[in-house]
């Protein structure tokens, strides 16, 4: 399944000096943070900001060309992310026919940006990785001992679990999202010891 999302913005993580762009899936309230090179995020900035520069770059000379020719890129899809590298596929209808391109996603991104075609992600790969910002969610019906046998049972799991929750928000405040990438893994795995002794 495919999901689609919107280039958010693109960022400097403050905590290692590299670019991030981040794709918004504004239907589930996720977003993925993509670590980019600095000549992409410019590039992928540049059309965010719908400046124009006096002479093509790479992707303004790609966008060129696959217009002279008449090929239209109908969508970008991150389709993989495999060693925490992502992957992408440029889909281009040419002369009737469609065929897939493999591509870097900040390539395919800044391309996609120009040529005004749609941005998807897969869903396997925004469960592995996106990040999802913690929602309060309401206490069910319980009765105060039923409540205080829980609080008792998952005590320091709970609180392991909502200091992490406060360490993401705090990452992503401050936009340093490969920590929040870390920090939003180890609570899916305590997320799992929790499932496994309920």
């Amino acid at each position: 399944m495919l999901v689609a999302v919107k280039v958010e913005r693109v960022t400097l993580d403050t905590s290692t000096n590299r670019f991030v762009v981040i794709l918004k899936d504004e239907v589930h309230g996720r977003w993925l943070p993509i670590v980019v090179g600095s000549t992409e995020a410019q590039a992928i900035a540049l059309q965010l900001e719908k400046i124009t520069p006096p002479r093509p770059l790479t992707h303004d000379l790609m966008k060129n060309l696959l217009l002279s020719l008449d090929v239209q890129v109908t969508r970008v899809i991150v389709n993989d992310l495999r060693e925490n590298t992502y992957y992408a596929l440029i889909s281009l209808k040419v002369n009737g026919d469609q065929k897939e391109i493999d591509a870097r996603p900040s390539d395919a991104i800044a391309l996609a940006l120009r040529m005004h075609a749609p941005i998807f992600v897969d869903e396997e790969v925004m469960r592995k990785a996106a990040v999802v910002e913690q929602r309060e969610t309401p206490e069910m019906n319980l009765t105060p001992e039923e409540e205080r046998e829980e609080r008792v049972e998952e005590l320091s799991l709970a609180d392991r679990l909502e200091q992490l929750n406060i360490e993401l928000r705090k990452a992503i405040r401050d936009e340093r999202y490969e920590d929040a990438a870390k920090l939003r893994d180890q609570i899916n795995e305590l997320r799992k010891m929790r499932e496994k002794q309920e």
